[in-house]
């Protein structure tokens, strides 16, 4: 079995015991996003600014591995058009279920984004891309994509996981493994992440995460951090993830940006 059939599967059966990021938003959330109250998350505990995303109305908005009815029925409430790619197929049955719920349409995608996405060039005004390159081996070539789908002046909001937590035992306290973090390399580290029923996940550097972004045309224009929101390193204020806002432009001004 492929590692991402194998993600699928594992984080369908999170989502049945309670994932929180499997959770789909209530009426009552959805009826405060219309009213303009509303919070979306690129990583575990900081909202993103609503400066980074607004004005959403008539926008189109890919939710890329966002399933699991939390962002994108944000979205809609303020009046984007939406699809979410996912390959887990519990997420996109809770993104069809809150849009029944709530009369509105969405399109729904169970997929990979490991592979070409099924979308035209320049498609999207913003692409919401919340923490989950951690289960997909290369990262380069999904960035490479969201670029060719993204309209000139499209926006890309990302979560990238820095790598740390994979560095720790359990209890946060050890260094246990060196990096990268790679079980499709390392037969033992597979066969632990999935008796410990992890699934199969993977470091990446910043060079990856932010380089890839740059060399797909992207431009950053603003960076924050944040932590896991529980255990040892979060109780010493240390870093995890990080999430972006690029844009991208034209091959003329990124020539003259990067001469």
């Amino acid at each position: 079995m492929e590692y991402q059939e194998i993600n699928a599967a594992t984080i369908d059966g999170w989502c049945r015991q309670g994932w929180q990021w499997g959770k789909p938003i209530t009426h009552e959330e959805y009826v405060r996003a219309q009213g303009g109250q509303w919070e979306v998350y690129l990583t575990p505990t900081k909202a993103v600014p609503h400066k980074w995303l607004e004005p959403l109305a008539g926008k189109r908005v890919l939710g890329l591995a966002s399933g699991g009815g939390q962002q994108i029925p944000v979205f809609s409430a303020l009046g984007a058009r939406c699809t979410v790619l996912d390959y887990s197929p519990v997420q996109c049955e809770s993104e069809r279920m809150v849009a029944r719920r709530e009369g509105y349409e969405v399109e729904v995608i169970r997929g990979d984004m490991t592979k070409p996405l099924p979308f035209e060039g320049e498609t999207f005004d913003l692409i919401f891309h919340p923490v989950s390159n951690c289960y997909v081996r290369q990262v380069r070539p999904i960035f490479q994509e969201c670029a060719r789908v993204l309209k000139w002046g499209g926006v890309m909001l990302s979560g990238l996981d820095l790598g740390l937590n994979y560095i720790f035992d359990e209890t946060e306290t050890f260094v246990s493994h060196s990096l990268p973090f790679d079980p499709v390399a390392d037969p033992e580290l597979m066969k632990k992440c999935l008796a410990a029923d992890e699934g199969v996940q993977f470091s990446h550097t910043l060079e990856e995460q932010l380089g890839s972004q740059l060399e797909a045309g992207l431009i950053l224009t603003h960076l924050y951090e944040d932590t896991n929101g529980e255990g040892n390193l979060h109780d010493h204020h240390i870093p995890t993830f990080a999430a972006t806002r690029a844009v991208k432009v034209s091959g003329e001004l990124l020539r003259a940006l990067t001469l």
